[in-house]
């Protein structure tokens, strides 16, 4: 099973190193593996909150998560995203950009730099939004209680999360405005950029996750119309297979799947140009890595680990709402990637330590 979930990582980190060796060196070599860690430890509640959404879809749309979805998460996020951010932030064409990573790297690290307001307030947006939504929804399983219960309470409130992510993105805004002197640039056009970039954020989660919510909710409505049908067959004796996501509904929920990648991938790309500026190795490295989260995440699935280790899920969510804080304090503060990838870590190996020790007095218990 493990082999089968991973032999494809295992392929593209061999050809990864194999062509960092080819491209500059053994030095290179040893870029592309610290890079594939960084995203690695940065990325494993990608993981777990990417298979809490993948159980719901079946295999064929799981495949193409895993096929189609990585082309879209190596060269899309981690090889054209940076490109794109410096064409549009510099003004300059694609194929500009292209060259201008290519022969001129510490000016093609300057503009990505300068684009970071944009990308840490999109990014940080987003995940916002998506820890906000599951801690105000009330839950069967808690793992916070003394937390969690008040929060649910205060969820029946409409549009609760959307005030109090706006709220945060206007202090974001103001915050870094007040000290844009210190980077260039005037207060207002600072804080246009973080207001917009954010607003930005906040439309696409709620586009997309509206869209795969409200099909997700057209194929349950199918479901109960079968109810009878599949009600007879169980007592038929046949066994019954729960449905999955197909159709339109899966569709949507892949490109939430893409989106919330994409938005986990923010934080791994800027930290890379802390090690290196060559958006080649930069492509290299991020690429094995996330080939490694899709792995991850497919593995997660078919062992029903969210199902064995009941908090997982709540950790990983309390690690987006930690990194969705990280991201937009580096508006204006510079935070080690290693800080960030420790939150993250330290959080979700508590929610699994939680869910051991609930798994053992369930079992004195029984």
């Amino acid at each position: 099973m493990l082999w089968k979930t991973f032999r494809w990582a295992f392929a593209v980190t061999a050809l990864g190193l194999a062509a960092g060796v080819l491209y500059d060196g053994w030095t290179a070599l040893g870029i592309v593996a610290i890079l594939s860690v960084l995203e690695i430890s940065l990325s494993f509640d990608n993981a777990v909150i990417n298979a809490g959404i993948l159980k719901k879809m079946n295999a064929f749309w799981q495949k193409i998560f895993l096929t189609v979805g990585i082309v879209i998460a190596v060269f899309g996020m981690r090889l054209v995203f940076p490109v794109v951010i410096v064409a549009i932030s510099a003004r300059l064409n694609p194929w500009s950009a292209v060259h201008l990573a290519l022969t001129d790297k510490d000016r093609y690290q300057e503009l990505v730099t300068d684009a970071h307001p944009s990308i840490a307030a999109f990014g940080g947006m987003f995940l916002l939004m998506i820890f906000l939504d599951f801690v105000f929804e009330d839950r069967e399983i808690k793992w916070l209680g003394w937390l969690e219960r008040p929060l649910a309470r205060l969820g029946s409130v409409d549009t609760l999360s959307v005030c109090i992510a706006l709220i945060v993105l206007l202090v974001s805004a103001v915050t870094f405005g007040a000290h844009a002197h210190q980077h260039g640039g005037t207060h207002a056009d600072k804080a246009e950029t973080v207001l917009l970039a954010g607003v930005a954020g906040l439309i696409t989660y709620m586009v997309v996750g509206g869209l795969s919510g409200f099909f997700e909710q057209k194929l349950e409505d199918e479901e109960e119309r079968e109810q009878e049908a599949e009600e007879e067959a169980r007592r038929a004796g046949r066994r019954d297979t729960p449905v999955k996501l197909a159709g339109k509904a899966a569709f949507f929920m892949f490109l939430y799947l893409e989106v919330l990648d994409a938005s986990f991938s923010f934080d791994g790309v800027i930290g890379a140009f802390a090690i290196t500026n060559d958006i080649v190795l930069m492509a290299l490295g991020l690429g094995i890595g996330a080939m490694y989260v899709r792995s991850l995440t497919v593995y997660l699935v078919r062992q029903g680990t969210l199902d064995d280790y009941v908090y997982l899920e709540h950790g990983a969510h309390y690690a987006i709402g930690a990194l969705s804080l990280i991201l937009l304090v580096t508006i204006q503060y510079q935070i080690n990637e290693v800080v960030t990838g420790l939150v993250g870590v330290v959080l979700i190996g508590a929610s699994f330590w939680s869910s051991v020790r609930r798994n053992r007095a369930l079992r004195t218990a029984a």
